[in-house]
């Protein structure tokens, strides 16, 4: 017998915005709700609630068309969406797992290992785009680290650090609500033999040591913006110090005149 041809089928994630409502998109080729997954054309989507879209097995334009038509949905999209991609081949041979190169091998596209491999591919590319915004904050607060280190305050103004005060909370935000990369999906607790297939791509993408990093990044940001915050209450208590201490002055100057004029006489 002629061996079975292995097919082959790209994957692609891609991160829309910081969330996609998929509330009333059920359709009858539905294959799942929680993430919503279904059929497009020849191949699938995947779309997860915290921005990322899945796509299988579908062609550049047909990937252009499930976007579009999920842009009126997404909330804060993104003007330069992350993407990654890989390789699914399928064949009867196969043992459901990450191949050298990075190919994910299986033996079959049921629907449970579609939403096993979305899931990882939508974790990967949340994580890149969360890397980068954070890569971003750390650009703002280098300097500022760096001014405080060498002068000994951070210049720049108070309105200056507040900016940066900001952007360094709402990355924090983001990232930490955008997406659970630890939580496994739904799909696992009915199809435990799916176990290994998961840890296995989860292995390959790296995404717990990955989220490691991220939260040390995190906790870095936190402390120089809480840093910074003390160093505007400080500057402002020390202002206020100083009025208070120059009223005083001024009083007991105005206090004295009366007794200088008397002495003069």
């Amino acid at each position: 017998m002629q061996p079975v041809e292995p097919q082959r089928l790209i994957a692609r994630a891609r991160i829309l915005g910081d969330r996609i409502d998929t509330a009333g998109l059920e359709r009858k080729d539905t294959l799942s709700i929680n993430p919503l997954a279904f059929r497009a054309g020849r191949g699938f989507a995947v779309v997860f609630r915290y921005g990322v879209v899945v796509t299988v097995g579908l062609s550049p334009i047909e990937e252009d068309e499930i976007a579009a038509g999920l842009r009126m949905r997404v909330r804060s999209p993104l003007t330069r969406p992350e993407e990654e991609t890989a390789t699914i081949e399928i064949a009867p041979e196969h043992d459901d797992q990450v191949v050298p190169g990075g190919k994910i091998a299986i033996r079959q596209l049921t629907p449970e290992r579609l939403i096993v491999i979305a899931d990882i591919l939508a974790k990967s590319t949340a994580l890149a785009q969360n890397e980068i915004e954070v890569a971003a904050v750390f650009d703002l607060i280098e300097p500022l680290a760096r001014r405080l280190a060498e002068k000994g305050r951070a210049s720049g103004g108070r309105r200056a650090i507040l900016k940066h005060i900001g952007s360094t909370l709402l990355v924090q935000h983001r990232v930490s609500g955008r997406v659970a990369v630890e939580e496994k999906p739904d799909v696992l607790w009915d199809q435990s033999g799916l176990e290994r297939l998961y840890a296995r791509t989860e292995d390959e993408y790296e995404l717990r040591e990955r989220t490691a990093t991220l939260h040390r990044k995190l906790a870095v940001i936190s402390e120089t913006a809480t840093v910074l915050t003390d160093l505007i209450q400080t500057n402002r208590s020390l202002r206020l110090e100083v009025v208070v201490v120059l009223l005083i002055a001024l009083e007991i100057a105005i206090n004295l005149l009366p007794l200088a004029h008397a002495l003069n006489r």
